[in-house]
């Protein structure tokens, strides 16, 4: 089962879109193979504002969110997670707004074990555990720990009064992006632990999702039965290339095999990241053994 990838977003970055009432979006101007047109940051409530992952340190884009919020107060500054598109952007609202920082806690992996991509300097004024809820006024954010994409990932699920926004409205960030799959690269990135976020958030029927990258997604029970199962059916193709390697190989030897010819050269090195997040997976489950850099099949 293939989802059905959403990728026409015409918003322009520094622009403002109401995508549900009380909640809006702007999108920062850092596009890329991982972005896809940038990072989305929203503004969660009017009046009393909470601005969800400011993204990267971008003059043009802090402009943008100061500009949106003209007249109203920013009370708190929330992080779904460390990464370089999401959170270094906070420290320069905060400097302007004086806003608390709320997130599940600092980055989890140091750069030298594999943590490049986190970003070190970011630690929040208040830690959320899971099931741990952000109130505002007509608002109330319940935080989701959903590790998988990164370890110290949130998912944010909106509860508000009839005014601000019907119920069903859940901020997926990078956990589930309409545009694209998420990349899954180990260390901090943990496949087994993505499938069981995956279905802790499939099960909750939501009816709108809110990603960090990419337009909204209003179909969130289908889309989700299909990530679940592309997931799956992967890592079966996965299982069978390395049955078929007749001895222990690293992940960049399986993309080929698994992948084939539809893959774009420059998408390789994350591909083979996310196989090996898969192979780290089927190790776990004693459907593999790891041999130095290699797996093999049992």
């Amino acid at each position: 089962m293939n989802p059905e990838f959403r990728r026409d977003d015409p918003l322009l970055a520094g622009e403002v879109e109401w995508v549900s009432p009380g909640v809006r979006r702007i999108l920062c101007g850092n596009p890329g193979p991982f972005t896809f047109r940038g990072t989305n940051t929203y503004l969660i409530g009017r009046g009393e504002v909470a601005v969800l992952d400011p993204g990267p340190v971008d003059a043009a884009h802090l402009a943008a969110i100061l500009r949106a919020v003209e007249g109203e107060r920013v009370s708190r500054v929330l992080v779904s997670h460390t990464h370089r598109d999401h959170s270094p952007g906070v420290a320069p609202l905060v400097a302007a707004t004086g806003a608390e920082t709320l997130g599940f806690g600092p980055h989890l992996t140091p750069a030298g074990e594999g943590g490049e991509g986190g970003d070190h300097a970011f630690s929040p004024d208040r830690r959320l555990a899971d099931g741990e809820a952000v109130e505002g006024d007509g608002w109330r954010l319940v935080a989701l720990h959903t590790p998988g994409h990164c370890a110290n990932h949130l998912c944010f699920a909106l509860e508000a009064d009839g005014a601000l926004s019907p119920p069903g409205v859940l901020f997926s960030a990078d956990h589930v992006m309409a545009w694209s799959t998420s990349v899954v690269s180990p260390p901090d990135g943990n496949m087994a632990d993505y499938m069981r976020s995956l279905e802790r958030v499939a099960a909750r029927e939501d009816r709108l999702l809110l990603p960090g990258h990419g337009p909204a997604h209003g179909e969130p029970a289908a889309f989700l039965a299909a990530l679940i199962a592309h997931r799956r059916e992967r890592e079966a193709r996965v299982l069978e290339a390395l049955r078929g390697a007749g001895g222990a190989v690293e992940a960049a030897a399986l993309v080929p095999a698994v992948y084939g010819p539809v893959l774009e050269p420059r998408l390789a090195p994350a591909a083979a990241r996310s196989l090996l997040a898969h192979l780290v997976k089927l190790a776990g489950e004693g459907l593999a053994s790891r041999e130095g850099e290699g797996f093999r099949a049992l």
